[in-house]
């Protein structure tokens, strides 16, 4: 391997925008793998630089550490992933993406007629909440009225 192939966890956070502590974290979870120089400090091959751009692709899009964890343990351990290897695993997430698209279309369509029509009506406004109804409701606690894909899960509720 070329030594200008394996880069410092300085160089990797100047490369992936990532704190340090960030990178230290995902090693610890097994998301990235660093060796050690003589002196004890981290080595990271460039190949780390494409799994942080997936790790901060997933984490955008919504997926958890775990199911982050879960597609990079797709990928191959005994060499540098392909293309192939990539659009494999981002298959995994597309359609999570597409509820999400979806969602955001419905959201924005929602308040694009009910702030255009200009009545500003809450009896007919798709958002509002009278009598505070949905605090009753298996939506409840959070913005209840959003497409379940916009909502995370409550952390009670898992």
């Amino acid at each position: 391997m070329d030594k200008r192939d394996v880069l410092s966890i300085g160089e990797i956070v100047e490369r992936s925008g990532f704190a340090a502590s960030a990178l230290r974290f995902y090693e610890s979870e097994g998301l990235i793998h660093a060796t050690r120089s003589g002196g004890g400090q981290r080595r990271f091959e460039r190949s780390v630089l494409r799994r942080l751009a997936f790790i901060r692709a997933a984490s955008n899009v919504g997926l958890t550490l775990e199911e982050i964890k879960d597609e990079l343990s797709r990928l191959p351990a005994n060499r540098t992933p392909t293309k192939a290897d990539w659009h494999k695993i981002s298959q995994h997430w597309r359609g999570r993406l597409d509820e999400q698209i979806s969602a955001l279309e419905r959201l924005k369509s929602g308040l694009e007629s009910c702030i255009g029509c200009g009545c500003l009506s809450l009896q007919r406004c798709a958002f509002s909440n009278p009598g505070d109804w949905v605090a009753g409701s298996e939506k409840a606690p959070g913005a209840g009225l959003l497409p379940d894909s916009l909502r995370k899960p409550h952390p009670t509720r898992r």
